[in-house]
């Protein structure tokens, strides 16, 4: 909305959104090797203060090459924490137990906080306008750059800093990935695992189609996050049992997307359906009838998303497991721009099969491929 008042087109709009996404996976493994070669701490430090000097530059110079510059800091603080705070936490617990616990509920903190601060922009945003939520967003970065100075101080010792180049620390990382073929293969599953859970962006579509009321359907989501941070806060718990509940969670989500998309009746069984029309389009969706099944979907679906969160932490901490502190950033990074591609695999099979399927359809698809990934997680 933002961009759009500004006088941006639709075009120049998503025009942002590619400079983003291509900023973010050009600097993805470049950062890492930084952190590895020198303080992954200073890194966690530097990284909010890049992201708040873009939300300064959206703030007080409104125009489309602000916001492009803005888009092009926000990727690179978004690359400069990916893989960074995950190896330093492993390297400071040696444990992966403890470490699965605790990056599962600092996530499960994260979405919490997150939809804290969407509840919160609304009231800023009415009080102060756009000036007073980008402040906010600045404030918040500085206050994350002063909690980053809160970690311990990490990196190798003198003798190998010195040593150590930008393509030696990368090709520590690529050795690591190359000589042991289980690495390579949990990279694949925890990116698979991971940008897999990016379907979550078409769940209000999925409410909608099935018969939602426009109030309802954040709370529908909202009952998902709730599963996210469940799933996060239970991580580091039963761990052996990580096929079973992927396979749990993969028929989860498609019995969930599969029941929320049929109580609607038939607008959502089309494809071209909307929600206004049918059994969606006679009220409310309460306790009873189509909201009832609605609801059971969706509670379907936040169990789903539960399993899925707790897989990714655990996947993490195996990953973390298996690799050396030499490259443990870089390689971590590699699982995250892994699952940047499964994100677009996503976004692309969505978007191409919208115009031939409901939104239940596409969603339930999704479990196909976490299936798999469950049955490739009993190796």
């Amino acid at each position: 909305m933002y961009f759009t008042e500004t006088g941006l087109s639709a075009a120049e709009v998503s025009s942002l959104f590619a400079i983003w996404s291509v900023a973010g996976f050009l600097l993805e493994i470049p950062s890492s090797v930084w952190a590895d070669r020198f303080s992954r701490r200073r890194l966690l430090v530097l990284a909010p203060l890049v992201t708040s000097a873009g939300f300064a530059l959206w703030t007080f110079v409104p125009s489309y090459w602000a916001f492009a510059a803005g888009f092009v800091l926000w990727g690179a603080g978004s690359a400069m924490q990916s893989g960074t705070l995950q190896a330093l936490v492993y390297e400071e617990l040696g444990r992966a137990g403890d470490y699965a616990r605790l990056i599962g509920r600092s996530e499960a903190l994260a979405s919490v906080a997150a939809v804290a601060a969407s509840l919160l922009a609304a009231p800023v945003l009415a009080a102060g306008g756009y000036l007073a939520v980008g402040l906010a967003s600045v404030a918040i970065g500085l206050l994350g750059a002063l909690t980053g100075r809160l970690l311990p101080e990490s990196h190798p010792p003198a003798a190998e800093r010195a040593e150590a180049t930008y393509l030696s620390v990368l090709r520590t990382g690529l050795s690591e990935v190359r000589r042991a073929p289980a690495v390579g293969r949990m990279l694949v599953i925890l990116a698979a695992v991971t940008g897999l859970t990016s379907i979550d962006e078409y769940l209000p579509l999925l409410a909608a189609a099935g018969g939602a009321p426009t109030p309802v359907i954040p709370l529908l989501v909202g009952l998902v996050i709730a599963g996210i941070a469940a799933g996060g806060w239970l991580a580091g718990y039963g761990a052996r049992l990580l096929p079973l509940v992927l396979a749990a969670g993969a028929l989860a989500l498609g019995g969930g997307a599969a029941l929320s998309g049929t109580s609607g009746g038939g607008a959502a069984l089309s494809g071209t359906g909307a929600p206004g029309g049918g059994a969606a389009s006679s009220g409310a969706v309460g306790l009873g009838g189509s909201g009832a099944g609605l609801w059971a979907g969706f509670a379907a679906i936040a169990v789903a998303f539960a399993a899925f969160y707790w897989a990714v932490a655990v996947l993490d901490a195996r990953l973390q497991d298996m690799i050396g502190d030499e490259a443990r950033a870089t390689v971590t990074s590699m699982a995250g721009l892994g699952s940047e591609v499964a994100a677009l695999g996503v976004f692309a099979f969505y978007g191409f099969g919208s115009g031939w399927a409901a939104p239940w359809v596409l969603v339930a698809l999704v479990a196909v491929p976490y299936l798999v990934m469950a049955v490739a997680s009993r190796r």
